[in-house]
């Protein structure tokens, strides 16, 4: 019974290194891969539009109904000390710091990963990429890495979005809806947010967070069972993967942003 058991964790662990080794060794080639389309522009483009383009809408909308709640919720509990006057400042730094790019993130790996990962997952199914190699066309080049550039390219122009756009509802509900001074309002946050220490962390959260999602979402693709069932099954794992993965790397940089 023990050995049983060794033997199956033995297994598990070997399996999990061999994939990990696998990962590794096709994340350097899909870097390597995208340094060469500076020579094809139209690739990174086309996939730019489908995957920033299409996922703007939830992401806008999110951020709108996320600053209605920050505003909200942080008039409430400044209200109580008296300092009303700093909801600007409060809504703005949540969204740069913490909320724009993880929230974004998980809205992007809802939408953009999983259907990156079903696109390249029946591409496989339907036998288009060994098609692609016996063209000899290397599907890295042709497939994978246009969508992980404009995936990378993508999420820091959504988190941005979703951070104004959230801050713009944070100003309706606090200033048009509950009364707080619009200068002290703007002002405060102006004066409390800054560029290189707020705005570009918040930028850099999110670049790599579109680094981290793009890539598990066209790894699991790649790798997916040939079957209905094993691309249903890849989707559900990138989604899993990536949130899990967004949240550990947040908690991991803002420890070393912000110390």
């Amino acid at each position: 019974m023990i050995l049983d058991s060794i033997s199956s964790l033995g297994r598990i662990l070997r399996e999990y290194v061999g994939n990990l080794g696998y990962a590794t060794r096709l994340f350097v080639a899909t870097l390597g891969a995208s340094l060469k389309l500076w020579r094809r522009p139209g690739l990174v483009v086309s996939q730019l539009f489908f995957i920033g383009n299409h996922s703007m809408l939830i992401i806008a909308v999110s951020g709108l109904f996320v600053g209605f709640v920050l505003g909200l919720q942080g008039y409430y509990i400044l209200n109580r000390y008296g300092s009303e006057q700093a909801l600007g400042v409060l809504v703005a730094l949540a969204l740069i710091r913490e909320l724009g790019p993880v929230v974004a993130a998980l809205l992007f790996a809802g939408r953009a990963g999983t259907s990156l990962t079903a696109e390249i997952g029946l591409m496989k199914a339907g036998e288009q990429l060994a098609a692609m190699e016996m063209m000899a066309v290397n599907p890295l080049n042709r497939v994978i890495a246009p969508r992980f550039v404009a995936g990378v390219i993508a999420m820091p122009l959504l988190a941005s979005i979703f951070s104004a756009v959230g801050i713009f509802g944070g100003y309706i509900v606090g200033v048009q809806l509950i009364g707080v001074d619009a200068g002290a309002f703007w002002s405060q946050m102006q004066e409390g947010v800054d560029v290189w220490k707020d705005i570009l962390n918040g930028t850099i959260k999110s670049f790599v967070f579109g680094i981290a999602v793009t890539f598990i979402a066209l790894y699991q693709g790649y790798e997916a069972k040939a079957t209905p069932e094993g691309v249903a099954r890849a989707t559900t794992r990138t989604v899993i993967t990536a949130s899990l993965t967004v949240l550990w790397l947040d908690f991991l940089m803002t420890a070393l942003m912000f110390n």
